[in-house]
């Protein structure tokens, strides 16, 4: 499953340069599925919608630090944990139960995103 960060979020941003996938914003900024990874032309979503990689998309949250589950993935391929949780002086990285993907969905995703 992907990785939230939760409203406890203190705003300190020790998360957003840690994440290898580029995933974590800062509020209200929009996102992109290039911002990071070497993905060029289109990407196909979680919902199965294909999108450009530079398309610029609407901020999931706008008064604290924000995950896209897209890009997320859990750091499988680059770490032992996720490091945005491992970083957190507040523990609020955890896990987003409304979003589960397995270990192969996970390692899928980062080929996908770093070609």
């Amino acid at each position: 499953m992907a990785i939230k960060i939760t409203e406890d979020c203190i705003n300190c941003g020790a998360c957003e340069p840690e994440c290898p996938n580029n995933a974590i914003y800062e509020g209200g900024v929009e996102w992109s599925i290039s911002d990071g990874t070497t993905v060029k032309g289109e990407f196909k979503l979680m919902d199965g919608s294909v999108i450009s990689v530079d398309a610029k998309n609407e901020p999931i949250a706008s008064d604290t630090y924000y995950i896209t589950p897209e890009k997320c993935t859990e750091c499988q391929g680059f770490h032992d944990e996720p490091q945005c949780s491992a970083v957190c002086p507040v523990d609020c990285c955890v896990p987003n139960e409304m979003i589960r993907e397995a270990a192969e969905q996970l390692l899928d995703k980062k080929s996908r995103l770093h070609i």
